[in-house]
């Protein structure tokens, strides 16, 4: 997993600066004005799908090292993918950029929470032994959360000249997402086919259960269909490449690794099919 190793930080810092270099005051404000479907998109990203994820790990008696890089991935937040999809749906983009903004930011305290109680609960206890909460929070605040405010800080000062290259900055973050992923396609395809079957199925029903899951709760508690297009695909992509560095981080067997990559490539394929059938819907 050398080159992974190497690139995952690399690509990760790049892809949260662009997120950045998107922001503005408003993308938080917006929060305080209208908080209902924030609220909505926050507890279905934060704390429904790290539960239906342990759900359905007990559910489908997934082995150890497989469930944790299940939790990994379900404990990452959604990454500017989402932005770029809720936008191509008609969707609300206000609010898929506030709740990727915040969610990354908040990141540093959930991720390495919700993945140490769940190698706890899962009876892996060595990993605490290798890395503590705060020494990966602090990792994260380092690649996540630094270079958001350093692109924050960058559209302030040059806001014209970042709002002209909008569309270059999104398919930057695209590029990088990608690349992450062919590393880890090409450097261990003979583990990932080993691994590719059993983890398929369970991130297959992930993604499909909290993309449906989203939909439908933010149709009874949301404002509208462009709020309900927003967190149906929150809940459906989650950030690959941050998942690929808590885990090259805690753990030197790719096993790890498998459960993001088939989510990443189940994630894509889904919701481009959910664009397509509810694009139009208005």
């Amino acid at each position: 997993m050398e080159v992974v190793t190497k690139i995952a930080p690399i690509a990760l810092a790049l892809i949260m600066l662009t997120l950045g270099l998107g922001l503005t005051t408003s993308d938080f404000t917006r929060v305080i004005k209208q908080p209902k479907d924030f609220l909505v998109g926050l507890i279905c990203q934060v704390i429904l799908l790290p539960i239906i994820a342990f759900v359905l790990i007990k559910i489908l008696n997934v082995q150890p090292a497989l469930a944790l890089g299940v939790m990994i991935i379900a404990a990452a937040p959604g990454g500017v993918t989402s932005n770029i999809l809720t936008k191509f749906a008609n969707g609300d983009v206000a609010l898929s950029v506030s709740l990727t903004a915040i969610i990354s930011l908040l990141s540093i305290l959930t991720v390495p929470f919700i993945v140490i109680q769940s190698a706890d609960l899962l009876n892996i206890n060595y990993i605490t032994q290798q890395i503590s909460m705060s020494g990966i929070s602090i990792k994260m605040f380092l690649v996540v959360t630094l270079p958001v405010l350093i692109g924050m800080l960058i559209r302030k000062l040059a806001n014209e000249f970042i709002i002209t290259r909008t569309a270059l900055i999104e398919k930057i973050s695209l590029i990088l997402f990608i690349v992450v992923f062919i590393s880890i396609w090409i450097e261990e395809w003979e583990n990932i086919i080993t691994y590719l079957s059993r983890a398929g199925i369970i991130t297959l029903i992930l993604n499909m259960t909290m993309m449906t899951l989203g939909f439908y709760i933010a149709k009874i508690f949301a404002s509208g269909i462009a709020q309900r297009k927003c967190i149906s695909l929150e809940c459906g992509l989650q950030n690959g490449t941050l998942a690929v560095f808590v885990s090259t981080q805690l753990f030197d067997d790719v096993i790890y690794l498998i459960p993001t990559a088939s989510y990443a490539l189940i994630m894509f394929v889904t919701s481009i099919i959910f664009v397509l059938l509810l694009g139009k819907v208005n």
